[in-house]
């Protein structure tokens, strides 16, 4: 654990319950994102860091399974974007199925390493699929929300380490 992290978690420790999810939010990337997504989760208020990575990871899959509906939509309204959409469904399947599973088994085992894997392994597959699509995306605001939170979540994480 960095100086910086260890710092973080004791003054996390010394602050109210309404506090913690603040003071975590401002050590991430995007202040505004955290907050409103661990808002909106009745648990973060008495989460601890292992409980918020896994509200962030909860978002991931909400998103991911959000993704999946629109892409199985292209299919019917651009077919013409189908090889583009076959090679999205089949990274979001591996978010759904290998990524966040992974991460979910990896803190409630208290392993965060692995569960970091998850988080960064999301944001990278999102990635993938708006590349596939050449600049025309669709889904580009789907994919940056999908990036957006895995970037948080994997701040999160490393305060675990």
């Amino acid at each position: 654990m960095t100086k910086m992290n260890v710092i973080i978690v004791t003054i996390m420790m010394m602050v109210t319950e309404g506090n913690k999810i603040e003071l975590t939010c401002k050590a991430t990337p995007d202040f505004n994102l955290y907050v409103s997504l661990l808002k909106s989760d009745p648990k973060g208020v008495s989460a601890d860091i292992s409980g918020l990575a896994l509200i962030i990871i909860n978002k991931i899959k909400e998103l991911a399974t959000t993704t999946m509906n629109e892409i199985n939509g292209l299919y019917k309204t651009r077919p013409e974007l189908k090889q583009a959409s076959d090679e999205c469904s089949r990274r979001y399947k591996t978010i759904l199925n290998a990524a966040v599973p992974q991460a979910i088994e990896a803190f409630t085992k208290r392993n965060p390493k692995f569960g970091e894997r998850g988080m960064v392994d999301a944001g990278v597959e999102a990635s993938k699929c708006e590349e596939g699509f050449k600049g025309k995306s669709p889904l580009t605001s789907l994919t940056k929300s999908m990036q957006a939170t895995s970037n948080v979540g994997s701040v999160i994480v490393k305060m675990l380490l």
